[in-house]
Protein backbone atom coordinates (compact mmCIF):
# COMPACT_ATOMS: atom_id res chain seq x y z
CA UNK A 1 0.00 0.00 0.00
CA UNK A 2 0.96 3.65 -0.41
CA UNK A 3 1.63 6.25 1.87
CA UNK A 4 -1.52 8.47 2.65
CA UNK A 5 -2.60 10.45 5.18
CA UNK A 6 -5.90 8.47 5.84
CA UNK A 7 -6.20 4.69 6.52
CA UNK A 8 -7.22 2.34 3.98
CA UNK A 9 -8.22 -0.93 6.31
CA UNK A 10 -10.41 -1.30 8.82
CA UNK A 11 -7.74 -1.84 11.91
CA UNK A 12 -6.17 0.90 10.77
CA UNK A 13 -9.44 3.22 10.55
CA UNK A 14 -9.99 1.69 14.41
CA UNK A 15 -7.12 2.57 15.11
CA UNK A 16 -7.60 6.28 14.30
CA UNK A 17 -10.81 6.70 15.06
CA UNK A 18 -9.87 5.46 18.81
CA UNK A 19 -7.00 8.11 18.51
CA UNK A 20 -9.08 10.39 17.56
CA UNK A 21 -12.03 9.96 20.47
CA UNK A 22 -8.88 9.78 22.87
CA UNK A 23 -8.44 13.38 21.83
CA UNK A 24 -11.68 14.46 22.13
CA UNK A 25 -12.21 13.31 25.20
CA UNK A 26 -9.26 14.81 27.02
CA UNK A 27 -10.20 17.92 24.86
CA UNK A 28 -13.93 18.41 26.37
CA UNK A 29 -12.53 17.38 30.19
CA UNK A 30 -10.03 20.55 29.84
CA UNK A 31 -12.42 23.00 28.30
CA UNK A 32 -15.08 21.82 30.97
CA UNK A 33 -12.60 21.95 33.94
CA UNK A 34 -10.07 24.85 32.44
CA UNK A 35 -12.30 26.83 30.25
CA UNK A 36 -15.48 26.90 31.88
CA UNK A 37 -14.56 25.68 35.46
CA UNK A 38 -17.57 23.33 35.92
CA UNK A 39 -15.74 20.89 37.55
CA UNK A 40 -11.96 20.77 38.55
CA UNK A 41 -9.22 18.07 38.40
CA UNK A 42 -9.70 17.13 42.26
CA UNK A 43 -13.56 15.88 41.40
CA UNK A 44 -14.52 12.13 40.44
CA UNK A 45 -15.01 13.41 37.04
CA UNK A 46 -10.88 13.41 35.47
CA UNK A 47 -11.02 9.93 37.03
CA UNK A 48 -13.46 9.04 35.11
CA UNK A 49 -11.82 10.68 31.74
CA UNK A 50 -9.09 9.31 32.50
CA UNK A 51 -9.92 5.98 33.40
CA UNK A 52 -11.81 6.00 29.45
CA UNK A 53 -9.09 7.54 27.58
CA UNK A 54 -5.72 5.46 29.03
CA UNK A 55 -7.89 2.13 27.54
CA UNK A 56 -8.70 3.72 24.47
CA UNK A 57 -4.85 5.10 23.25
CA UNK A 58 -3.64 2.01 24.42
CA UNK A 59 -6.12 0.31 22.10
CA UNK A 60 -5.57 2.82 19.66
CA UNK A 61 -1.63 2.00 19.95
CA UNK A 62 -1.96 -1.74 19.88
CA UNK A 63 -4.28 -1.46 16.54
CA UNK A 64 -2.12 1.08 14.82
CA UNK A 65 0.74 -1.39 15.14
CA UNK A 66 -1.61 -4.46 14.08
CA UNK A 67 -2.79 -2.11 10.81
CA UNK A 68 1.07 -0.94 10.47
CA UNK A 69 2.01 -5.09 9.88
CA UNK A 70 -0.38 -5.14 7.92
CA UNK A 71 0.54 -2.76 5.27
CA UNK A 72 -1.30 0.66 6.38
CA UNK A 73 0.60 3.66 6.25
CA UNK A 74 -1.02 6.17 6.74
CA UNK A 75 0.07 9.14 9.02
CA UNK A 76 -2.61 9.04 11.24
CA UNK A 77 -1.96 5.29 11.86
CA UNK A 78 1.47 6.36 12.72
CA UNK A 79 0.18 9.44 14.51
CA UNK A 80 -1.89 6.63 16.71
CA UNK A 81 1.08 4.43 17.20
CA UNK A 82 2.87 8.01 18.27
CA UNK A 83 0.67 9.40 21.10
CA UNK A 84 -0.16 5.87 22.46
CA UNK A 85 3.44 5.23 23.12
CA UNK A 86 3.35 8.54 24.69
CA UNK A 87 1.05 7.57 26.95
CA UNK A 88 1.99 4.71 28.02
CA UNK A 89 5.66 6.22 28.64
CA UNK A 90 4.19 8.85 30.68
CA UNK A 91 2.26 6.20 32.31
CA UNK A 92 5.47 4.16 33.27
CA UNK A 93 7.26 7.50 34.25
CA UNK A 94 4.53 8.51 36.60
CA UNK A 95 4.20 5.38 38.52
CA UNK A 96 8.16 4.24 38.81
CA UNK A 97 9.33 7.73 39.26
CA UNK A 98 6.77 9.93 40.39
CA UNK A 99 5.83 9.70 44.61
CA UNK A 100 2.36 11.14 45.12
Amino acid sequence: MEKSFLPKTKIGKWSAGLNISFILLIFVSLILILGFKIVSFDSHWWDWTVGIAVPLTIAAFVTGIIAVRKKDLSGLVYFSIFIGACAILFLLSHSLFIND
